[in-house]
């Protein structure tokens, strides 16, 4: 195997691994574990979408000025 390949074999069974201690040692049940992660990702996503629409602002206001001159 090439090094590139023992990296993503090496990055993906550390991240099972990870992710199954994380779930063997979590401090509440699966379903409050559950809803932690769904919050997460929603607040993620508001986040991004933020600051999506604050770049797309500011890019038609510098298309505007630029269309002006």
């Amino acid at each position: 195997m090439s090094k590139f390949a023992n990296f993503i074999l090496g990055a993906m069974l550390g991240g099972l691994v990870g992710g199954l201690i994380a779930l063997i040692l979590a401090p509440g049940t699966g379903e409050e574990t559950r809803q932690k992660i769904i919050d997460a990702g929603e607040k993620i996503r508001r986040e991004v979408y933020e600051a999506m629409d604050a770049r797309r602002q500011e890019l038609e206001a510098e298309l505007t000025a630029l269309r002006k001159d």
